[in-house]
């Protein structure tokens, strides 16, 4: 059952488009991707590589920069605000969604409102101490953002799962 499910992130999209207008991807763009037809063109069904297009688009973090830099993760890279507005020129795209980042008002807005990052995982870690939030789309196509905390509950002493130290 554990390889069936490992196996299933190999077919899950690497992004969506919706009504042509908002672009969610986890990470960021790609400095081998100019368009949303290069990114339909990469052969999804296989691990990420370590490298190129795939990977970028799954590791690449917004920066306050002009152009490309190298990313800290050691994947993917960093890409300044002329980066988006120029990708979201040539698509048509409103907006770019991510969720990669951790912030800690749930979501931000980024280069010049043409980004914006969303973590929907409330005090990460249960170290972190952020909020989380959640974008939902009416249909109309406005946004409207749901921001929630992380529940004070403290796990069960008497269940049978214990939860791992790198969590605490």
């Amino acid at each position: 059952m554990w390889k069936y499910f490992t196996d299933l992130f190999d077919y899950l999209p690497l992004g969506v488009l919706i009504e042509n207008q908002y672009f969610c991807i986890h990470a960021g763009l790609s400095p081998n991707i100019e368009s949303l037809d290069q990114i339909k063109s990469i052969m999804r069904t296989q691990e990420i590589p370590q490298g190129g297009p795939m990977s970028d688009l799954l590791w690449s973090d917004p920066e306050e920069r002009l152009g490309w830099g190298v990313s800290p993760r050691g994947a993917g890279y960093l890409f300044g605000a002329d980066i988006t507005k120029k990708f979201n020129f040539r698509n048509g795209i409103k907006l770019i969604c991510r969720a990669h980042q951790l912030v800690m008002e749930g979501y931000t807005f980024s280069h010049e409102k043409n980004l914006v990052t969303i973590f929907s995982a409330p005090n990460y870690c249960n170290r972190c101490g952020n909020d989380a939030a959640i974008l939902e789309l009416d249909e109309n196509m406005n946004s409207i953002f749901f921001c929630y905390s992380s529940s004070n509950a403290k796990p069960d002493s008497s269940s049978k799962f214990k939860i791992p130290d790198y969590f605490l």
